[in-house]
């Protein structure tokens, strides 16, 4: 893809990626904001999962609802 490149490390395993925003940002703008949503997602997709109860629950006791 253009405006994407690759980074490795010692053992040229890939590491990062390095985004060129001129050539990736010729996306619309909200391109941009769904390839970031599916990098999040990606990297928490291990993440402890909880009910949208639970999530009122702990959202309650906090005072944030």
């Amino acid at each position: 893809m253009k405006g994407v490149s690759f980074l490795t490390d010692e053992t040229h395993h890939k590491r990062y990626v390095q985004l060129d925003l001129d050539e990736v940002g010729n996306i619309d703008g909200s391109g941009l904001e769904d390839l970031m949503d599916v990098i999040i997602a990606e990297a928490r997709k291990n993440d402890e999962k909880i009910t949208i109860e639970e999530l009122g629950k702990q959202l309650k006791q906090e005072g944030l609802l």
